[in-house]
């Protein structure tokens, strides 16, 4: 198992150095830089570059900006003039917060109505849960956002902004949850599906165990592996759409000022937000992975060889 964490380590420590590299390398070849952007003379403009750095070589800018991430400096922000550090760990701690709440309630809702569905044939629910699910899967975040902030907006009932109480969570909070909890009660149904089908279901059925007891003690444990198998890339998805839902409903966190850092040309900002967000999706394949492993003692094995 220390080797397998070990590779595994290593692999989210290189998706995260790539995707940063990755952002501060696009940011550099957009047109205009921050210098640039910003309303003065000509004159003005050249001190300020300079004073930036940005009239150097990029390869030269990104070599010192790299033996700086060495110490987990990430620079400074052009527009804000402060660490790029500070900014982002204030904005990834608010959407880590949207982000698990996301989470929670996609599994409350999508596994036990995936176990439901896929363990019934047919019936009136049933074609009406699977039925919710796949126009779910179709309607992209920011539909559901604005669906969420209209509803919202007419009734009174939610406020559509901000993050002052816990009322404010529930309009981003099910913008992403949705459509995720849709997609796990397809996998789900799909996954216990095939666990009921096994030789060891039909079994347990001939030997007269009740239905429910197969469905929850053989089928579910057996469904878990190809759960959890997707869990890192559903995690991705959510901070990728987090983006766009914060956007929306004015949320405070990381999408919306790497938003705002693309907007102004803060090359180090979108660079550190990149971080931010590849270092939430390598800690949700790394998870991901060792549960994974924990179910299904072959895969670590596999992994190995």
């Amino acid at each position: 198992m220390s080797l397998f964490l070990l590779r595994r380590g290593l692999a989210a420590l290189l998706l995260v150095f790539t995707v940063t590299s990755g952002a501060l390398l696009l940011a550099q070849l957009a047109p205009g830089d921050y210098g640039t952007d910003i309303g003065l003379s000509q004159e003005q403009i050249a001190a300020e570059r300079h004073r930036l750095g940005l009239d150097r070589p990029f390869a030269e800018q990104y070599v010192g900006w790299l033996k700086r991430t060495l110490t987990l400096d990430l620079g400074q922000s052009f527009q804000y003039r402060r660490p790029v550090l500070g900014l982002v760990r204030t904005k990834a701690s608010n959407t880590a917060v949207l982000a698990i709440a996301a989470l929670l309630v996609a599994t409350l809702l999508g596994i036990p109505g995936g176990i439901f569905t896929g363990s019934r044939r047919s019936g009136m629910a049933v074609r009406l849960l699977r039925g919710a699910s796949m126009v779910l899967l179709s309607v992209p975040p920011l539909i559901s956002s604005l669906v969420l902030l209209t509803i919202a907006a007419r009734t009174g009932w939610l406020p559509v902004s901000g993050m002052e109480g816990p009322s404010h969570f529930v309009v981003p909070t099910l913008s992403l949850a949705l459509p995720i909890a849709a997609l796990l009660e397809r996998l789900q149904s799909q996954a216990i599906g095939d666990a009921l089908n096994r030789p060891s279901a039909m079994a347990a059925r001939a030997r007269g165990i009740p239905e429910a007891r197969i469905v929850w003690r053989h089928g579910w444990r057996q469904s878990l592996g190809p759960i959890l198998a997707v869990y890192g890339v559903i995690i991705g998805s959510v901070f990728s759409g987090s983006f766009i839902v914060e956007y929306m409903t004015s949320w405070p966190g990381l999408g919306r000022m790497m938003l705002q850092a693309l907007m102004a040309r803060d090359t180090y900002l979108v660079a550190g937000c990149a971080a931010a967000g590849a270092a939430f999706l390598a800690a949700g394949v790394l998870a991901a992975d060792i549960a994974h492993a924990f179910v299904d003692p072959r895969i670590e094995g596999a992994r190995g060889a």
